[in-house]
């Protein structure tokens, strides 16, 4: 499968998926602020890896919980959003994306030294 097409469906999956946090972030995520900061979209369109990033921070162990609980609702929502431009609605794994936690550690280092 051309990385093109991959990257289309990445940017399809991550676009969907933030408009679903935003409407249900109150309910499904405790009032946590989500993020979807990256999708990435196995070969065979069949497992898509949604990293995840929330604020605050503190809270986000528990965030991933609850959208791992919830991939199967998810799911749903999605194909309901994209069920006419995908053949196949790929699984949903989600992860922490620490990379904000990684640049104000550095920030903090920066400023103190």
């Amino acid at each position: 499968m051309s990385s093109v097409r991959l990257e289309k469906v990445s940017a399809l999956l991550k676009r969907e998926l933030s408009t679903l946090f935003q409407q249900n972030m109150h309910i499904m995520f405790e009032g946590m602020m989500v993020t979807v900061t990256q999708v990435r979209v196995s070969p065979d369109l069949g497992v898509a890896k949604a990293y995840l990033s929330f604020f605050p921070t503190e809270k986000k162990e528990r965030g991933i919980e609850l959208a791992n609980e919830k991939k199967g609702h998810l799911r749903k929502l999605l194909a309901d959003q994209v069920g006419k431009q995908l053949r196949k609605i790929p699984e949903l794994s989600f992860f922490v994306d620490d990379s904000l936690d990684y640049f104000e550690e550095i920030d903090r280092l920066l400023k103190k030294g």
